[in-house]
């Protein structure tokens, strides 16, 4: 295996692009009007087109179902736009402009009633299609939306067409509708068979969450879940007179995005505890995902449980730094316990395999009683597939953690002082940061100051980390650069590294002040570590998002070429239509 051995999350990231704001709706109504008047402007100058044709076949009917769209879904589903509902009838107008009038331009004007009467059959489909996939996915409350455009445009056509036309509009609609039925039926297929979801309640409530901040994502992903039991290392620090300080490693992945299922498990945490809490990053994949908040509250009380029962020791080792092949380790002991943090910067640093994890745990404990994995996911260049148990990297990490669990075994002798720090700072969610902001941990011991800082985000640029290192390079011995990986500010893409939007050079004095304030803070501690069991946790499941884009990225492959065959067959059934019904 390798590294980048299954890129279908790097390629179902990629479908951000396709998402969009809705323009205002004036601009939306200014092309239908528009497309109207150049309709009857050029009738004028032929006898090609009828009098009047545009505006009332393709302009009055765009307008109206601009209005009427919004209150039908709204009694009848959940609610759409004005802006999208002009859009979806802009978007109508084009279509119909476009399938009506190519024949007139290539000099078959007397089949302009067959191209219209098809055009409006295929608007109705079109728009049962769009209302069903981003309004309501119950096909039943989405055909009355979908028909005024389509409806009030052959009304407007048997004006000069004669009443009978009245019926061939009908049979299209029928037509077209069964069309639209079975291209649906087609799509929903996999994912139900698969992971039985609606492919179409999905993007409803995909957008419902990007429109609205609703978490009923959430249930989809309870329904494809799977419970694990996983361990999580804390290290409690208790110092007199001084607030405690908790430094824990959960290996849970803090996703998929926004509030959705752990997408905050940093700052819930944070807020679970009186203590300044430091909430690092696992091994752990989307697999992992929390597929709700709530299963968040099973973790902190596995946490709780677990410290309630820690003895603290006043002793620490002094933290080394081992190189293998790209893979860089900051070892330092801790009582009973080991703090590994990783890194394969300036290499890329992507999620660790949870077996990558466990394997290093199970080596950690030949020599600790508790070994705290950190993935300081701190250098991203693009979204990657992560690492894999058994790739050359993976290896790597295995054997820089067992040259650091071995040189750091029975060091942990000195005294020692932790210092703690948290500083907000004024950056958003879009810019790359979480609700935390950075905070610092100091821990010195035997003349040796040691500083993890640790920003809430999810990956850093490159150049973040060693502008960081060089700024409290005299205020340290000792540091590395973290992010929590938290995805709260991810919601379409996964790729919002801290750095990305907000200069380096603005962001590394929040870290130092971060770290000057632990040191001041820096009082003699005792240390406790515990090992919990978070039991039945529901994440996504073993491969499951692997499993998902791939059905994903194999529709899409599919969808062209069947909507292609479902016009053809709907565009012969409507000539014949014609031919019988004319």
């Amino acid at each position: 295996m390798t590294e980048q051995s299954d890129g279908s999350d790097v390629r179902m990231a990629g479908l951000s692009k396709y998402i969009f704001t809705a323009p205002s709706w004036p601009r939306s109504l200014a092309i239908i009007v528009i497309l109207g008047m150049l309709i009857d402007a050029a009738s004028m100058r032929s006898e090609s087109i009828i009098l009047f044709f545009g505006t009332l076949a393709f302009s009055v009917p765009g307008i109206l179902t601009t209005l009427l769209t919004r209150p039908l879904i709204r009694t009848r589903g959940r609610m759409i736009t004005w802006n999208r509902s002009a859009l979806l009838a802009a978007a109508g107008t084009v279509f119909a402009v476009i399938v009506a009038i190519f024949p007139v331009a290539l000099g078959l004007a007397a089949y302009l009633p067959l191209s219209f009467a098809i055009a409006m059959g295929l608007v109705f489909g079109i728009r049962m299609l769009v209302l069903a996939a981003i309004a309501d996915y119950h096909l039943s409350r989405v055909v009355l939306p979908a028909l005024p455009q389509s409806v009030l445009g052959i009304a407007a056509a048997s004006l000069f067409f004669g009443p009978g036309y009245i019926a061939l509009g009908a049979v299209l609609h029928l037509v077209f509708g069964f069309g639209c039925l079975l291209f649906i039926w087609f799509i929903e297929r996999p994912l139900n068979k698969g992971f039985h979801i609606s492919a179409l309640n999905f993007i409803n409530t995909f957008i419902e969450h990007m429109t609205d901040g609703s978490k009923r994502m959430e249930d989809f992903f309870r329904e494809i879940g799977e419970e694990v039991t996983v361990p999580q290392v804390t290290l409690a620090f208790e110092r007199e007179g001084k607030d405690g300080i908790i430094f824990t490693v959960p290996n849970v992945h803090p996703g998929p995005m926004g509030e959705i299922g752990g997408g905050n498990l940093t700052k819930r945490i944070h807020d679970a505890f009186p203590e300044e809490v430091l909430t690092t990053h696992g091994c752990s994949t989307h697999d992992f995902n929390l597929v709700s908040e709530s299963e968040s509250e099973k973790i902190i009380a596995a946490m709780q449980d677990a410290l309630d029962s820690v003895s603290f020791v006043p002793r620490a080792g002094r933290s080394q730094r081992l190189q293998t092949g790209s893979v860089s380790m900051l070892c330092q002991p801790v009582g009973d316990a080991l703090v590994m943090v990783s890194t394969r910067w300036p290499k890329k640093t992507e999620d660790l395999d949870f077996a990558i994890g466990m394997t290093i745990m199970a080596e950690g404990h030949s020599r600790f009683s508790h070994c705290a994995f950190v993935d300081a996911h701190n250098c991203m260049a693009d979204v990657a597939s992560p690492v894999a148990l058994g790739s050359k990297v993976g290896n790597e990490y295995l054997s820089a953690a067992a040259r650091g669990i071995a040189a750091a075994a029975g060091g942990a002798v000195h005294p020692f002082r932790a210092g703690a720090a948290h500083v907000p700072v004024p950056f958003s969610r879009e810019e790359g940061f979480g609700d935390i902001g950075v905070q610092a941990l100091v821990i010195e011991v035997d003349g040796q100051r040691t500083a993890y800082v640790l920003f809430d985000g999810n990956n850093m640029v490159e150049a973040l980390r060693p502008a960081v290192q060089a700024a409290i390079a005299d205020l340290v011995d000792e540091c590395e650069v973290m992010t929590s990986d938290s995805h709260v500010v991810n919601t379409i893409s996964g790729k919002n590294p801290v750095g990305m939007h907000v200069p380096p050079e603005e962001i590394v004095p929040y870290a130092v002040e971060a770290v000057q304030t632990a040191i001041a803070d820096l009082a003699p501690a005792r240390v406790g570590a515990a090992s919990a069991c978070c039991r039945d946790i529901m994440v996504f499941g073993s491969n499951r998002i692997s499993e998902l884009a791939s059905t994903v990225n194999a529709m899409l492959v599919f969808i062209p070429p069947l909507s292609l065959a479902i016009l053809l067959v709907a565009f012969l059934l409507s000539v014949i239509a014609y031919l019988v019904i004319g």
